[in-house]
């Protein structure tokens, strides 16, 4: 049976005394509590409200019908002449007098104004 050197003993002790000792549950949360704050507090400030956002901008989407006045996502105010969900189009009448209709997509309206005051067939 061979025996450790003096030396070699003394590091081992050494190392060993100088070893932090496991971490308790106080210091375990103390270090893991800031980081889900910061998870909890992005999630609010951001995830959120999108997540919101992107529904009500469904819900208008699913309630746009014809003669409701729009403005389109570029500016363009108008009034839907038609809605085609497949092709996911809208047209809308960008001028009464001329009769002037242009094609646009469904997701490019931004905001329903309300019906327009004289509805035609």
């Amino acid at each position: 049976m061979q025996h450790e050197p003096p030396a070699l003993f003394a590091i081992h002790l050494l190392v060993a005394a100088a070893a932090p000792p496991p971490p308790g549950p106080l210091e375990l949360l103390i270090t893991y509590l800031p980081m889900g704050m910061i998870v909890l507090v992005a999630w609010m400030l951001l995830y959120r409200p999108e997540r919101e956002r992107t529904r009500r901008q469904q819900e208008l989407l699913a309630g746009l019908k014809k003669n409701d006045r729009v403005i389109t996502t570029s500016g363009i105010y108008g009034t839907v002449a038609n809605v085609d969900r497949e092709a996911d189009r809208v047209s809308l009448r960008v001028d009464e007098a001329g009769n002037v209709k242009i094609a646009v997509t469904l997701s490019s309206i931004a905001k329903v104004l309300g019906e327009s005051a004289s509805p035609e067939s």
